[in-house]
């Protein structure tokens, strides 16, 4: 495309599986969970679908709800594919290049995280929140996992991710509790981002307050967002040096396994939040990551049954582009533009049409853009 910022990448170059994956992790946030919840939550009081509803939605705190696996999800496929596009850098002599184009990378996750849910497009320096989005911990946890690739052999990369975990631990342990107003975490977000953290908002004299209800925390949570990452880029590793992909099948099931297990045990002393990514809750999620990759690079890429999947790759193969436009642009008014004569007809059920009418807006853009082989790689 003319561009070091933007890429064309070749559908042969890619993992199928991760592909995939990334496309089904992509449908459940921009099309399939906001369809679901405006469509069954009249219903809501309903014990079945009331406990559905939920499973689409985050926990309050302490606890996991599969809604809850959808970043970090996205933060491990991230590393995932790391392995296979840092193979072209591994014995380039003059690296400046790399880097640059690493911090090119971060700079503009970091920047279109603000457009996002950093209101940077109000203009307005009161609403700006600089550190709130999942791409902006797509971003941090990018840019420390490209130089641990660059600068550390493979057991250092270990004993770093390690380090990080352990050191994230022993803050959020002994620095303060696990409550929501008492953890070390919180107290270095309100200190450091002060009233650029989201959920401040203003009083009439112009003074400003934090939030009670929000306790999401991204400063000292950029540890475990690299751990995740980094989790990722374990599991790329596997796939790619990996010559039986039966036994990388069974590697990363193996994996899941142990990180679950390590999240649960570890959850006796330290609570799985995922609001604050504890460091249980990296385990946790990072052995849910494994055991989906296990199952779709078992199935597609081992097995190569991919009917009925294939898709996904829709949404997969251009997740920045899918992601960006279903959290920033509302095409709600083209759908009410079309549509508005079934609103006497529909009556409650037509936001539903509009919400899903929206979504589907989206996905043809995203499938124009797959037809066209345009896949735009930050």
């Amino acid at each position: 495309m003319g561009s070091n910022i933007f890429a064309v990448q070749k559908p042969s170059e890619r993992l199928a599986s991760l592909d995939i994956l990334r496309g089904f992790d992509l449908f459940m946030l921009v099309f399939f969970q906001p369809v679901f919840v405006n469509l069954f939550n009249r219903w809501a009081e309903n014990p079945v679908v009331g406990f559905l509803l939920r499973q689409f939605e985050h926990g309050d705190w302490i606890g996991f709800r599969p809604w809850d696996l959808v970043m970090p999800l996205f933060l491990f496929m991230v590393g995932t594919a790391m392995p296979f596009s840092f193979e072209k850098y591994k014995n380039d002599p003059n690296k400046s290049h790399i880097y640059k184009k690493i911090f090119r990378r971060f700079i503009i996750l970091f920047i279109l995280g603000m457009v996002v849910q950093g209101n940077l497009l109000g203009l307005d320096p009161k609403q700006f929140r600089l550190y709130s989005n999942t791409l902006q911990s797509i971003a941090v946890g990018y840019l420390v996992s490209a130089l641990f690739l660059l600068k550390l052999s493979n057991k250092n990369q270990f004993i770093a991710t390690a380090g990080l975990l352990a050191g994230y631990w022993a803050l959020l342990s002994f620095f303060g509790d696990f409550t929501p107003d008492g953890n070390f975490a919180e107290k270095v977000d309100k200190l450091v981002l002060g009233r650029f953290r989201d959920g401040v908002y203003f009083l009439e004299d112009g003074s400003w307050a934090f939030a009670e209800n929000y306790h999401y925390t991204w400063i000292l949570s950029s540890m475990t967002f690299t751990v995740t990452v980094m989790l990722g880029v374990f599991a790329g590793k596997i796939m790619k040096n990996g010559t039986d992909k039966k036994k990388n099948s069974l590697y990363l099931l193996i994996w899941g396994v142990v990180l679950i297990a390590g999240g649960l045990l570890l959850s006796l002393q330290t609570p799985i939040i995922k609001k604050i990514w504890s460091s249980s809750m990296t385990l946790y999620a990072g052995g849910w990551s494994f055991l989906l990759m296990a199952f779709f690079y078992y199935l597609v890429d081992y097995k190569k049954k991919s009917t009925g999947l294939n898709w996904l790759k829709i949404y997969g193969m251009n997740s920045m582009v899918a992601y960006t436009l279903g959290m920033v642009i509302s095409f709600r008014s083209i759908a009410n533009s079309l549509l508005y004569g079934l609103k006497q007809y529909a009556g409650d059920f037509f936001p539903v049409i509009i919400t899903f009418a929206n979504f589907l807006i989206l996905f043809f853009i995203l499938k124009i853009m797959f037809k066209a082989r345009i896949f735009i790689k930050i």
